[in-house]
Protein backbone atom coordinates (compact mmCIF):
# COMPACT_ATOMS: atom_id res chain seq x y z
CA UNK A 1 0.00 0.00 0.00
CA UNK A 2 1.37 3.41 -1.02
CA UNK A 3 2.15 5.38 2.33
CA UNK A 4 0.64 9.49 2.64
CA UNK A 5 2.48 11.91 1.04
CA UNK A 6 4.30 14.13 3.11
CA UNK A 7 4.15 17.86 2.62
CA UNK A 8 7.27 19.35 -0.12
CA UNK A 9 10.67 19.94 0.44
CA UNK A 10 12.17 23.13 -1.83
CA UNK A 11 15.38 23.50 -3.34
CA UNK A 12 17.32 25.48 -5.76
CA UNK A 13 18.02 22.45 -7.93
CA UNK A 14 16.52 19.07 -8.32
CA UNK A 15 18.97 16.32 -10.37
CA UNK A 16 17.36 12.72 -11.76
CA UNK A 17 19.73 10.53 -12.05
CA UNK A 18 22.40 9.28 -9.48
CA UNK A 19 25.13 8.56 -12.57
CA UNK A 20 28.87 10.39 -12.81
CA UNK A 21 27.10 13.32 -14.25
CA UNK A 22 24.40 13.60 -11.63
CA UNK A 23 26.22 12.90 -8.73
CA UNK A 24 29.14 15.48 -10.09
CA UNK A 25 26.61 18.22 -10.53
CA UNK A 26 25.02 17.97 -7.16
CA UNK A 27 28.80 17.95 -5.69
CA UNK A 28 29.56 21.02 -7.57
CA UNK A 29 25.82 22.82 -6.48
CA UNK A 30 25.63 22.05 -2.82
CA UNK A 31 29.63 23.21 -2.67
CA UNK A 32 28.49 26.68 -3.82
CA UNK A 33 25.78 26.42 -1.34
CA UNK A 34 23.02 26.05 -3.11
CA UNK A 35 20.02 23.38 -1.96
CA UNK A 36 20.53 20.27 -4.08
CA UNK A 37 18.03 16.69 -4.13
CA UNK A 38 18.89 14.16 -6.22
CA UNK A 39 17.03 11.24 -7.14
CA UNK A 40 18.39 7.80 -8.66
CA UNK A 41 15.93 4.95 -9.58
CA UNK A 42 18.32 2.19 -8.51
CA UNK A 43 21.50 2.27 -6.13
CA UNK A 44 24.13 5.11 -7.23
CA UNK A 45 26.11 3.89 -10.26
CA UNK A 46 24.20 1.16 -10.89
CA UNK A 47 23.69 1.39 -14.46
CA UNK A 48 26.12 3.12 -17.15
CA UNK A 49 28.77 4.48 -14.42
CA UNK A 50 29.88 1.32 -13.18
CA UNK A 51 29.97 -0.36 -16.65
CA UNK A 52 32.88 1.63 -18.31
CA UNK A 53 36.01 0.36 -19.48
CA UNK A 54 37.18 2.32 -15.91
CA UNK A 55 39.66 4.23 -17.55
CA UNK A 56 40.44 8.26 -16.88
CA UNK A 57 41.35 8.96 -20.86
CA UNK A 58 41.78 11.31 -23.50
CA UNK A 59 40.24 8.77 -25.92
CA UNK A 60 43.06 7.87 -28.76
CA UNK A 61 41.00 6.81 -30.90
CA UNK A 62 38.50 10.01 -31.54
CA UNK A 63 41.62 11.38 -32.86
CA UNK A 64 40.53 9.67 -35.93
CA UNK A 65 37.10 11.51 -35.86
CA UNK A 66 38.86 14.58 -35.58
CA UNK A 67 37.20 14.85 -31.89
CA UNK A 68 40.36 17.45 -30.88
CA UNK A 69 38.41 19.70 -28.62
CA UNK A 70 36.70 16.63 -26.36
CA UNK A 71 40.27 15.20 -26.89
CA UNK A 72 42.41 18.05 -25.28
CA UNK A 73 39.21 18.36 -22.49
CA UNK A 74 39.77 15.09 -21.48
CA UNK A 75 43.27 15.05 -21.62
CA UNK A 76 43.34 18.12 -19.51
CA UNK A 77 40.97 16.74 -16.99
CA UNK A 78 42.59 13.34 -16.45
CA UNK A 79 45.56 14.91 -14.82
CA UNK A 80 43.30 17.51 -12.57
CA UNK A 81 41.08 14.23 -11.45
CA UNK A 82 44.28 12.18 -10.83
CA UNK A 83 45.64 14.62 -8.32
CA UNK A 84 42.52 14.79 -6.76
CA UNK A 85 41.45 11.38 -6.15
CA UNK A 86 45.05 9.38 -6.33
CA UNK A 87 43.67 6.23 -4.17
CA UNK A 88 40.71 5.16 -6.72
CA UNK A 89 42.76 6.64 -9.30
CA UNK A 90 46.63 5.86 -10.82
CA UNK A 91 48.57 6.28 -13.79
CA UNK A 92 49.26 3.40 -16.26
CA UNK A 93 50.95 2.44 -19.12
CA UNK A 94 49.30 1.22 -21.94
CA UNK A 95 51.23 -1.02 -24.92
CA UNK A 96 49.95 -0.73 -27.77
CA UNK A 97 51.29 -3.23 -30.27
CA UNK A 98 51.82 -2.07 -33.61
CA UNK A 99 49.76 -4.52 -36.43
CA UNK A 100 51.64 -4.24 -39.89
CA UNK A 101 48.09 -5.00 -41.64
CA UNK A 102 45.93 -2.07 -40.10
CA UNK A 103 47.08 1.48 -39.41
CA UNK A 104 51.32 2.48 -40.10
CA UNK A 105 53.25 3.05 -37.80
CA UNK A 106 54.21 6.50 -38.44
CA UNK A 107 50.12 7.40 -38.35
CA UNK A 108 50.19 5.65 -35.01
CA UNK A 109 53.36 7.81 -33.76
CA UNK A 110 51.86 10.77 -35.28
CA UNK A 111 48.53 10.37 -33.16
CA UNK A 112 50.24 9.78 -29.95
CA UNK A 113 52.27 12.71 -30.30
CA UNK A 114 49.57 14.88 -30.39
CA UNK A 115 47.61 13.24 -27.91
CA UNK A 116 50.96 13.60 -25.02
CA UNK A 117 50.55 17.32 -26.00
CA UNK A 118 47.15 18.63 -26.78
CA UNK A 119 46.37 18.40 -23.13
CA UNK A 120 49.46 20.03 -21.53
CA UNK A 121 50.59 17.02 -20.03
CA UNK A 122 52.64 17.33 -16.83
CA UNK A 123 52.48 14.23 -14.45
CA UNK A 124 52.42 11.63 -16.69
CA UNK A 125 55.48 10.41 -18.94
CA UNK A 126 55.38 10.26 -22.64
CA UNK A 127 54.98 7.73 -25.53
CA UNK A 128 58.38 5.74 -26.11
CA UNK A 129 58.54 3.23 -28.74
CA UNK A 130 59.34 -0.01 -27.71
CA UNK A 131 60.78 -3.57 -29.30
CA UNK A 132 58.62 -6.10 -28.04
CA UNK A 133 61.16 -8.61 -28.62
CA UNK A 134 62.88 -7.43 -25.72
CA UNK A 135 60.43 -6.11 -23.58
CA UNK A 136 58.02 -7.85 -20.67
CA UNK A 137 54.79 -7.03 -22.72
CA UNK A 138 56.09 -8.89 -25.28
CA UNK A 139 56.39 -12.07 -24.04
CA UNK A 140 52.86 -12.56 -23.72
CA UNK A 141 52.51 -11.49 -27.36
CA UNK A 142 52.48 -13.80 -30.64
CA UNK A 143 56.25 -13.06 -31.91
CA UNK A 144 54.40 -11.43 -35.42
CA UNK A 145 54.40 -8.60 -33.13
CA UNK A 146 57.77 -6.82 -32.71
CA UNK A 147 57.52 -3.38 -32.43
CA UNK A 148 55.26 -1.21 -30.29
CA UNK A 149 53.86 2.03 -28.52
CA UNK A 150 53.80 2.59 -24.91
CA UNK A 151 51.90 5.59 -23.67
CA UNK A 152 49.61 7.05 -20.66
CA UNK A 153 46.75 7.20 -19.24
CA UNK A 154 44.61 6.18 -15.84
CA UNK A 155 42.37 3.62 -14.38
CA UNK A 156 39.87 5.06 -12.13
CA UNK A 157 37.54 2.87 -10.00
CA UNK A 158 34.32 4.11 -11.74
CA UNK A 159 31.68 3.42 -9.21
CA UNK A 160 33.65 4.78 -6.46
CA UNK A 161 33.89 7.90 -8.37
CA UNK A 162 30.42 8.70 -8.42
CA UNK A 163 29.36 7.20 -4.82
CA UNK A 164 32.20 9.50 -3.43
CA UNK A 165 31.10 12.08 -5.84
CA UNK A 166 27.20 11.89 -3.66
CA UNK A 167 29.10 11.56 -0.44
CA UNK A 168 30.82 15.27 -1.08
CA UNK A 169 27.55 16.32 -2.42
CA UNK A 170 25.43 14.55 0.99
CA UNK A 171 28.11 16.49 3.39
CA UNK A 172 27.72 19.93 1.51
CA UNK A 173 23.50 19.69 2.29
CA UNK A 174 22.59 17.74 -0.26
CA UNK A 175 19.48 15.35 -0.43
CA UNK A 176 20.78 12.07 -1.81
CA UNK A 177 17.85 9.67 -2.66
CA UNK A 178 18.67 6.42 -3.87
CA UNK A 179 16.18 3.43 -4.84
CA UNK A 180 13.53 6.61 -5.82
CA UNK A 181 12.05 7.07 -8.39
CA UNK A 182 10.98 10.26 -10.32
CA UNK A 183 6.96 9.57 -10.99
CA UNK A 184 6.28 12.96 -12.81
CA UNK A 185 7.21 16.60 -12.82
CA UNK A 186 5.60 19.41 -13.62
CA UNK A 187 5.92 23.18 -14.10
CA UNK A 188 4.01 24.77 -11.22
CA UNK A 189 4.29 29.11 -11.24
CA UNK A 190 8.11 29.19 -10.41
CA UNK A 191 8.91 25.99 -8.97
CA UNK A 192 9.13 22.48 -10.59
CA UNK A 193 6.89 20.08 -8.61
CA UNK A 194 8.34 16.40 -8.66
CA UNK A 195 6.83 13.51 -7.42
CA UNK A 196 9.16 10.33 -6.26
CA UNK A 197 8.56 7.13 -4.99
CA UNK A 198 10.68 4.96 -2.66
CA UNK A 199 10.99 1.80 -4.37
CA UNK A 200 12.07 0.22 -0.56
CA UNK A 201 9.50 1.72 1.56
CA UNK A 202 6.73 2.36 -1.15
CA UNK A 203 6.52 6.36 -0.16
CA UNK A 204 5.30 8.48 -2.27
CA UNK A 205 6.65 12.17 -2.15
CA UNK A 206 6.75 15.67 -3.57
CA UNK A 207 9.30 18.39 -4.25
CA UNK A 208 9.57 21.73 -5.12
CA UNK A 209 12.89 22.89 -6.89
CA UNK A 210 13.67 26.41 -8.86
CA UNK A 211 15.15 24.21 -11.53
CA UNK A 212 15.44 20.49 -13.19
CA UNK A 213 18.47 18.94 -14.17
CA UNK A 214 17.91 15.58 -15.97
CA UNK A 215 20.93 13.55 -15.77
CA UNK A 216 19.45 10.14 -16.21
CA UNK A 217 21.66 8.56 -19.27
CA UNK A 218 20.84 6.29 -21.30
CA UNK A 219 16.57 7.48 -19.61
CA UNK A 220 17.31 11.14 -20.68
CA UNK A 221 14.87 10.90 -23.45
CA UNK A 222 12.40 8.50 -21.66
CA UNK A 223 12.49 10.71 -18.67
CA UNK A 224 11.38 13.96 -21.31
CA UNK A 225 8.74 12.13 -22.86
CA UNK A 226 7.39 9.96 -19.99
CA UNK A 227 7.72 11.38 -16.97
CA UNK A 228 7.66 15.57 -18.02
CA UNK A 229 5.74 14.55 -21.18
CA UNK A 230 7.21 17.53 -23.02
CA UNK A 231 9.39 17.14 -26.72
CA UNK A 232 13.05 17.65 -27.42
CA UNK A 233 14.27 17.98 -30.83
CA UNK A 234 17.88 16.52 -28.95
CA UNK A 235 18.47 12.68 -28.52
CA UNK A 236 20.34 9.75 -27.81
CA UNK A 237 21.60 6.91 -29.68
CA UNK A 238 22.02 4.24 -27.33
CA UNK A 239 25.02 1.76 -27.37
CA UNK A 240 26.09 -0.84 -25.38
CA UNK A 241 29.55 -1.45 -24.31
CA UNK A 242 29.94 -4.88 -23.09
CA UNK A 243 33.40 -6.25 -21.04
CA UNK A 244 34.44 -9.97 -19.94
CA UNK A 245 36.56 -10.42 -17.26
CA UNK A 246 39.28 -13.54 -17.25
CA UNK A 247 42.14 -14.52 -15.10
CA UNK A 248 44.73 -13.00 -14.92
CA UNK A 249 46.57 -13.34 -18.73
CA UNK A 250 49.64 -11.94 -18.13
CA UNK A 251 52.66 -11.51 -15.89
CA UNK A 252 53.13 -8.37 -15.66
CA UNK A 253 51.02 -5.15 -14.39
CA UNK A 254 50.79 -3.50 -18.08
CA UNK A 255 47.72 -2.72 -20.47
CA UNK A 256 47.02 -3.44 -23.81
CA UNK A 257 45.73 -1.75 -26.07
CA UNK A 258 44.63 -3.58 -29.63
CA UNK A 259 43.77 -2.55 -32.65
CA UNK A 260 41.50 -4.39 -34.84
CA UNK A 261 40.74 -4.82 -38.59
CA UNK A 262 37.27 -3.61 -37.71
CA UNK A 263 38.60 -0.25 -37.12
CA UNK A 264 37.77 -0.91 -33.21
CA UNK A 265 39.95 -1.31 -30.47
CA UNK A 266 39.76 -3.42 -27.27
CA UNK A 267 41.84 -2.90 -24.12
CA UNK A 268 43.37 -5.82 -21.80
CA UNK A 269 43.87 -4.52 -18.40
CA UNK A 270 45.13 -5.86 -15.61
CA UNK A 271 41.99 -5.88 -12.53
CA UNK A 272 41.64 -6.26 -8.97
CA UNK A 273 45.05 -8.04 -9.10
CA UNK A 274 44.17 -11.43 -10.11
CA UNK A 275 42.13 -10.66 -13.40
CA UNK A 276 42.27 -9.51 -16.74
CA UNK A 277 39.14 -7.36 -18.08
CA UNK A 278 38.72 -7.24 -21.61
CA UNK A 279 36.47 -4.78 -23.62
CA UNK A 280 34.80 -2.76 -25.08
CA UNK A 281 32.36 -4.25 -27.67
CA UNK A 282 29.90 -1.03 -29.20
CA UNK A 283 26.89 -2.23 -30.74
CA UNK A 284 22.79 -0.42 -31.08
CA UNK A 285 20.95 -1.16 -27.98
CA UNK A 286 17.32 -1.56 -28.23
CA UNK A 287 14.82 -2.13 -25.28
CA UNK A 288 15.30 -0.85 -21.65
CA UNK A 289 19.44 0.30 -20.67
CA UNK A 290 18.51 -1.53 -17.37
CA UNK A 291 18.02 -4.68 -19.32
CA UNK A 292 21.84 -4.61 -20.92
CA UNK A 293 23.77 -7.55 -20.55
CA UNK A 294 26.83 -9.11 -22.37
CA UNK A 295 25.40 -11.75 -24.80
CA UNK A 296 27.35 -14.93 -26.19
CA UNK A 297 28.34 -13.08 -29.25
CA UNK A 298 29.81 -10.14 -27.91
CA UNK A 299 31.61 -12.33 -25.69
CA UNK A 300 32.82 -14.11 -28.47
CA UNK A 301 34.12 -11.23 -30.50
CA UNK A 302 35.96 -10.19 -27.58
CA UNK A 303 37.73 -13.27 -26.96
CA UNK A 304 38.67 -13.66 -30.83
CA UNK A 305 39.82 -10.34 -30.62
CA UNK A 306 42.16 -10.42 -28.41
CA UNK A 307 43.26 -14.41 -29.49
CA UNK A 308 44.72 -12.68 -32.80
CA UNK A 309 47.85 -10.89 -30.42
CA UNK A 310 48.05 -13.41 -27.54
CA UNK A 311 50.39 -15.93 -27.48
CA UNK A 312 47.84 -17.80 -25.57
CA UNK A 313 44.60 -17.53 -26.93
CA UNK A 314 41.34 -16.84 -25.02
CA UNK A 315 38.16 -19.15 -25.07
CA UNK A 316 34.54 -18.20 -23.51
CA UNK A 317 35.10 -20.92 -20.96
CA UNK A 318 37.59 -18.48 -19.63
CA UNK A 319 35.40 -15.91 -18.55
CA UNK A 320 34.94 -15.38 -15.03
CA UNK A 321 32.49 -12.26 -15.25
CA UNK A 322 31.11 -10.45 -17.72
CA UNK A 323 28.99 -6.65 -17.48
CA UNK A 324 27.08 -4.71 -20.15
CA UNK A 325 25.87 -0.85 -19.85
CA UNK A 326 24.15 1.21 -22.43
CA UNK A 327 26.28 4.57 -23.17
CA UNK A 328 23.84 7.13 -24.09
CA UNK A 329 25.86 9.18 -26.97
CA UNK A 330 24.28 12.24 -28.30
CA UNK A 331 22.49 11.30 -31.70
CA UNK A 332 24.53 13.38 -34.23
CA UNK A 333 23.74 11.20 -37.52
CA UNK A 334 26.87 9.55 -37.72
CA UNK A 335 26.70 6.25 -40.09
CA UNK A 336 27.72 3.80 -36.74
CA UNK A 337 28.36 3.34 -33.63
CA UNK A 338 31.86 3.00 -33.70
CA UNK A 339 31.64 6.90 -35.32
CA UNK A 340 29.22 8.00 -33.09
CA UNK A 341 30.33 11.61 -30.87
CA UNK A 342 31.22 10.77 -27.00
CA UNK A 343 31.31 14.94 -27.11
CA UNK A 344 28.00 15.73 -24.75
CA UNK A 345 25.25 18.83 -25.27
CA UNK A 346 23.88 20.73 -22.20
CA UNK A 347 20.42 21.72 -23.50
CA UNK A 348 18.92 24.61 -21.65
CA UNK A 349 15.50 25.10 -21.92
CA UNK A 350 15.19 29.11 -21.62
CA UNK A 351 12.06 29.81 -23.25
CA UNK A 352 10.05 28.45 -20.08
CA UNK A 353 10.34 29.40 -16.63
CA UNK A 354 11.48 27.48 -14.07
CA UNK A 355 14.21 26.37 -16.39
CA UNK A 356 14.97 22.54 -17.26
CA UNK A 357 18.49 21.45 -18.23
CA UNK A 358 18.72 18.42 -19.72
CA UNK A 359 22.65 16.33 -20.15
CA UNK A 360 22.87 14.43 -23.58
CA UNK A 361 26.23 12.13 -23.86
CA UNK A 362 29.13 12.45 -22.13
CA UNK A 363 32.15 10.63 -21.60
CA UNK A 364 33.41 9.74 -17.12
CA UNK A 365 36.66 11.68 -17.63
CA UNK A 366 34.77 15.09 -18.74
CA UNK A 367 32.28 14.67 -15.83
CA UNK A 368 33.79 17.24 -13.43
CA UNK A 369 34.00 19.60 -16.63
CA UNK A 370 30.48 18.73 -17.54
CA UNK A 371 29.25 19.47 -13.78
CA UNK A 372 30.74 23.02 -13.87
CA UNK A 373 29.23 23.76 -17.49
CA UNK A 374 25.97 22.73 -16.15
CA UNK A 375 26.18 25.24 -13.07
CA UNK A 376 27.40 28.40 -16.04
CA UNK A 377 24.50 27.35 -17.67
CA UNK A 378 21.72 27.56 -14.92
CA UNK A 379 23.30 30.81 -13.95
CA UNK A 380 21.98 32.82 -17.11
CA UNK A 381 18.69 32.14 -16.12
CA UNK A 382 18.62 31.69 -12.04
CA UNK A 383 21.12 32.63 -9.03
CA UNK A 384 24.17 30.75 -9.05
CA UNK A 385 26.27 31.64 -6.16
CA UNK A 386 30.03 31.36 -5.99
CA UNK A 387 32.42 30.52 -8.39
CA UNK A 388 34.48 27.31 -10.27
CA UNK A 389 35.46 25.25 -7.29
CA UNK A 390 35.88 21.30 -7.98
CA UNK A 391 39.08 21.43 -9.88
CA UNK A 392 41.72 19.50 -7.92
CA UNK A 393 39.57 19.55 -4.43
CA UNK A 394 40.17 15.95 -3.09
CA UNK A 395 37.47 13.56 -2.78
CA UNK A 396 37.19 11.71 0.47
CA UNK A 397 40.04 9.98 1.49
CA UNK A 398 42.02 11.53 -1.64
CA UNK A 399 44.01 14.32 0.23
CA UNK A 400 47.57 12.65 -0.47
CA UNK A 401 50.30 13.38 -3.77
CA UNK A 402 49.91 11.09 -6.44
CA UNK A 403 52.27 8.10 -6.21
CA UNK A 404 51.85 8.30 -2.33
CA UNK A 405 49.94 5.00 -2.53
CA UNK A 406 52.05 2.56 -1.34
CA UNK A 407 53.92 4.66 1.66
CA UNK A 408 50.21 4.86 3.11
CA UNK A 409 49.28 1.26 2.49
CA UNK A 410 52.92 0.21 4.53
CA UNK A 411 52.10 2.62 7.07
CA UNK A 412 48.66 0.66 7.55
CA UNK A 413 50.29 -2.24 7.92
CA UNK A 414 52.40 -0.83 11.04
CA UNK A 415 49.17 0.41 12.85
CA UNK A 416 47.27 -2.80 11.88
CA UNK A 417 50.07 -5.66 11.60
CA UNK A 418 47.30 -8.25 11.30
CA UNK A 419 46.75 -6.76 7.95
CA UNK A 420 48.05 -8.85 5.11
CA UNK A 421 49.46 -6.75 2.03
CA UNK A 422 46.51 -7.48 -0.24
CA UNK A 423 44.21 -6.76 2.18
CA UNK A 424 46.09 -3.56 3.22
CA UNK A 425 46.46 -2.25 -0.47
CA UNK A 426 43.07 -2.73 -0.81
CA UNK A 427 41.63 -0.69 1.85
CA UNK A 428 43.77 2.14 0.82
CA UNK A 429 43.05 1.64 -2.82
CA UNK A 430 39.52 2.23 -1.76
CA UNK A 431 39.63 4.56 1.60
CA UNK A 432 42.71 5.94 0.73
CA UNK A 433 43.29 7.94 3.84
CA UNK A 434 39.98 7.26 5.84
CA UNK A 435 41.25 3.57 5.98
CA UNK A 436 42.80 4.24 9.55
CA UNK A 437 39.19 5.50 10.49
CA UNK A 438 37.32 2.66 9.18
CA UNK A 439 39.80 0.56 10.99
CA UNK A 440 39.52 2.59 14.31
CA UNK A 441 41.05 1.09 17.24
CA UNK A 442 40.94 -2.26 16.31
CA UNK A 443 44.03 -4.79 17.36
CA UNK A 444 43.48 -7.93 15.88
CA UNK A 445 41.09 -9.22 12.67
CA UNK A 446 38.15 -9.90 15.54
CA UNK A 447 37.77 -6.44 16.57
CA UNK A 448 36.15 -5.66 12.55
CA UNK A 449 33.16 -8.16 13.55
CA UNK A 450 31.70 -10.81 11.28
CA UNK A 451 34.40 -12.01 8.71
CA UNK A 452 31.78 -12.06 5.45
CA UNK A 453 34.65 -13.00 3.42
CA UNK A 454 37.33 -11.85 0.89
CA UNK A 455 38.69 -9.66 3.51
CA UNK A 456 34.98 -8.00 3.88
CA UNK A 457 34.33 -6.70 7.24
CA UNK A 458 31.37 -5.69 9.33
CA UNK A 459 33.50 -2.87 10.34
CA UNK A 460 33.29 -2.40 6.65
CA UNK A 461 30.49 -3.04 5.34
CA UNK A 462 28.64 -0.92 8.50
CA UNK A 463 30.84 1.87 7.18
CA UNK A 464 29.50 1.76 3.49
CA UNK A 465 26.08 2.03 4.75
CA UNK A 466 26.28 4.48 7.07
CA UNK A 467 28.46 6.73 4.48
CA UNK A 468 28.53 5.74 0.89
CA UNK A 469 24.40 4.86 0.64
CA UNK A 470 24.80 1.19 0.40
CA UNK A 471 21.54 -1.13 1.37
CA UNK A 472 22.48 -4.26 -0.64
CA UNK A 473 25.20 -7.10 -0.81
CA UNK A 474 25.38 -6.42 -4.88
CA UNK A 475 25.51 -2.69 -4.14
CA UNK A 476 28.70 -3.58 -1.83
CA UNK A 477 30.38 -6.42 -3.51
CA UNK A 478 29.95 -5.06 -6.96
CA UNK A 479 30.35 -1.48 -7.15
CA UNK A 480 31.74 -0.02 -3.72
CA UNK A 481 34.24 -2.82 -4.65
CA UNK A 482 34.82 -5.83 -6.79
CA UNK A 483 34.89 -8.42 -4.63
CA UNK A 484 32.32 -10.16 -6.08
CA UNK A 485 35.03 -11.79 -7.77
CA UNK A 486 36.20 -13.45 -4.99
CA UNK A 487 33.17 -14.52 -2.92
CA UNK A 488 31.54 -17.03 -3.13
CA UNK A 489 27.33 -16.89 -3.96
CA UNK A 490 26.59 -18.15 -0.26
CA UNK A 491 28.59 -15.18 1.26
CA UNK A 492 26.94 -12.38 -0.86
CA UNK A 493 23.50 -13.76 0.10
CA UNK A 494 24.59 -13.66 3.86
CA UNK A 495 25.90 -10.57 3.91
CA UNK A 496 22.62 -9.49 1.70
CA UNK A 497 20.51 -11.01 4.79
CA UNK A 498 22.77 -9.76 7.52
CA UNK A 499 22.56 -5.96 5.56
CA UNK A 500 18.64 -6.43 5.84
CA UNK A 501 18.46 -6.98 9.28
CA UNK A 502 20.97 -4.37 10.31
CA UNK A 503 19.19 -1.47 8.62
CA UNK A 504 15.76 -2.42 10.39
Amino acid sequence: MTKANKPADRADIFIIGGGVNGCGIARDAAGRGMSVILAEQGDLAQATSSASTKLFHGGLRYLEYYEFRLVRESLIERERLLSAMPHISWPMRFVLPHHRGLRPKWLIRLGLFIYDYIGGRKILPATRTLDLRHHQAGKALKPDFVTGFEYSDCWVQDARLVVLNARDAAENGAKVLTRTTVTGAKRTGDFWTVTTRDSVTNLVQTYEAKALVNASGPWVSDVIADKLGISSPESVRLVRGSHIVTKRLVGHDQPYIFQGSDNRIVFVIPFEKDFSLIGTTEAEHSGSPGDATCTDAEAQYLCDFVSDYLLEPVSLSDILWRYSGVRPLYDDGASSATQATRDYVLSLDKNHQPPLLNVFGGKITSYRHLSEEVLTKLADVMPVPGKNWTAGVALAGGDFAVGGAPGLIAELRVQYPFLTADWAERLIRTYGTEAKLLLGAAQVTADLGIDFGATLSEAEVKWLMAKEFAQTGEDVVWRRTKLGLKMTQSQVTALDKWMGAAAK
